[in-house]
């Protein structure tokens, strides 16, 4: 059974950091495109980082350029999102998710398995 388990939200002051943390069992990541998705109150999900199996970055969001990165390491099957200079804006529930095509597109369509998500709150 494959599952995601993403950790490391919470509620942070605006200009503070966090890094997300994705956990994947059930699945070799090493073959798999990766992506953090969110969404936040009365809004669609939106793709934030992609990842294409072989590392290359694929994908951030206008909105986080600059201040987020994604990263892998597949020994530890784990992927995370480290956040930077954060901003109330980026208040939204945080998915990680898993593509078995490889090719990491910013489309959730895509991607076969997701997290249960973990909320990110920032906030003064």
């Amino acid at each position: 059974q494959v599952q995601l388990v993403e950790s490391g939200g919470g509620l942070v002051h605006p200009g503070g950091s966090l890094r997300l943390s994705c956990a994947v069992f059930g699945l070799t990541l090493d073959y798999y495109a990766i992506g953090w998705f969110r969404q936040a109150p009365g809004k669609e999900r939106e793709g934030v980082a992609c990842m294409r199996s072989d590392d290359v970055i694929t994908h951030y969001a206008d909105s986080v350029k600059g201040r987020f990165t994604i990263s892998r390491d597949n020994a530890k099957n784990t992927v995370y999102l480290q956040m930077n200079s954060l901003k109330p804006e980026d208040t939204a529930v945080y998915y990680c998710a898993a593509d078995s095509s490889g090719w990491g597109l910013a489309d959730e369509r895509w991607y076969d398995y997701w997290g249960q998500g973990t909320q990110v709150t920032v906030s003064s």
